[in-house]
């Protein structure tokens, strides 16, 4: 069996608990460690560890980055997780378990920074480099080992201890055979984790893992799968494809594909934006309808920018309200045609938030646009909808002021303070 060191990066036949080069316990042991080219990397709690990079008195506290009272976590240190405390939890919940709990508001553009530099570095591994998120990725390291004088598995070694080393942070690697393991070896060991999962292994390491592990699968496909008598993974397992196929349809072949450790899905540093969006958390519970619109048309004002600056469109629209006890709603709706402008989400969306809006109260509200396109086929109008036209001008100016005077130099009417404000956690 191939072992690699992670703090000296010799490679070793023995089987033993420490490094013989240089009494290291951190080996990583696996037989195909030398044959297995796809990786996830995962950045450890990084807004938090952002944080106490940038403040080393917060070292060995609990940090919560997330906003106010009503607000939710975006993410916690790993001392803080010893409280129970978890991103997307309610804060007021999180501050009752961890009392002694310092919350930092998120720098949103601090974070976007640090995740570029770690890009910066995958992309030095190799060029195939897939973004999930601002602090994760697929990598493809087929092919790399020329360029870089070793095999995969000790590159990412010396990837995760270059990121320590030069930007701060930490971060896990899992490295597989396909995506969909790959991520998974990367949550077996975090913090600093260093996790494979092979080929041979691979059937019976997801045989008794609940089927809430498969990608995709969410909680209320848990329950149903549960209750057809699919609790592990190892369930699915037993059964012939088309079996699983002629019970679920095209969504059982996915099941029983994943459960047997098959992904034939490649790295792609093309990955498509499927949506943008924008939400925000309130204060105070907002039931007043003029007070939701107020808030949903800077949403969508917010929207367009991003829809303009990455130079796409979008025909659907998504309305997302919270109620007050925690109960998510969302309503979408196909567009007459593609958009990028404010004004043309706001009016659907609003007509969605009417059918809403009639007395409850609500703690969230958001708004999106996917099924992308080109800015191209977005905003003609026709011979009914002539204001298109109009609109469009009227926003490209708006956004000439703004560029030259800032965000706030020009507002419409709609979104003068007023009613209850938001929360800080707006994204």
């Amino acid at each position: 069996m191939t072992a690699l060191c992670r703090d000296c990066f010799s490679e070793t036949a023995a089987s033993g608990a420490r490094c013989p080069a240089c009494g290291s316990p951190r080996l990583v042991h696996d037989d195909e460690l030398r044959s297995l080219t796809i990786a996830h990397i995962d950045c450890d709690a990084f807004y938090a560890s952002v944080e106490k990079r940038d403040n080393p008195a917060l070292r060995d506290r609990p940090v919560i980055i997330g906003g106010g009272k009503r607000g939710v976590v975006s993410t916690c240190c790993y001392i803080a997780r010893t409280f129970g405390v978890r991103s997307a939890m309610p804060m007021f919940k999180a501050l009752a378990l961890c009392r002694e709990a310092v919350v930092v508001k998120p720098d949103m553009a601090k974070y976007a920074r640090v995740g570029r530099e770690i890009r910066a570095m995958m992309l030095d591994l190799t060029p195939l480099v897939e973004p999930l998120s601002i602090d994760e990725a697929f990598l493809d390291l087929g092919g790399t080992e020329r360029l870089h004088g070793q095999n995969p598995g000790g590159t990412l070694a010396r990837f995760a201890r270059r990121v320590e080393e030069d930007v701060g942070v930490t971060v896990s690697v899992g490295l597989s055979y396909c995506k969909f393991l790959a991520k998974m070896a990367s949550e077996l060991d975090k913090p600093r984790g260093y996790a494979v999962i092979g080929r041979a292994q691979a059937r019976a390491f997801l045989a008794e893992r609940p089927v809430g592990s498969i990608w995709g699968v969410g909680r209320v496909a848990e329950e149903r799968l549960a209750r057809d008598g699919f609790r592990l993974i190892g369930d699915i397992q037993k059964l012939e494809e088309v079996e699983m196929f002629r019970r679920l349809g095209a969504e059982g072949g996915r099941l029983w594909r994943l459960a047997n450790g098959i992904d034939d899905r490649s790295v792609s540093p093309d990955r498509e934006t499927k949506s943008v969006s924008a939400e925000t958390t309130f204060e105070d519970d907002i039931s007043d309808p003029a007070a939701l619109a107020q808030t949903l048309y800077r949403l969508c004002e917010k929207v367009s920018g991003r829809l303009k600056k990455q130079e796409i469109a979008g025909r659907t629209l998504t309305l997302k309200l919270k109620t007050a006890d925690f109960k998510l709603r969302t309503r979408a709706r196909a567009l007459s045609e593609p958009t990028q402008l404010a004004s043309r989400m706001f009016g659907p969306a609003r007509e969605l938030l009417a059918r809403e809006a009639v007395g409850e109260r609500f703690r969230l509200i958001g708004v999106g646009l996917s099924d992308l396109c080109a800015p191209d086929d977005a905003d003609h109008g026709d011979l009914v909808d002539t204001g298109v036209a109009r609109d469009k001008a009227t926003e490209a100016a708006m956004d000439k002021l703004r560029a030259r005077f800032g965000a706030d130099a020009l507002v419409r009417g709609i979104v003068l303070p007023r009613g209850k404000k938001a929360a800080t956690d707006e994204r």
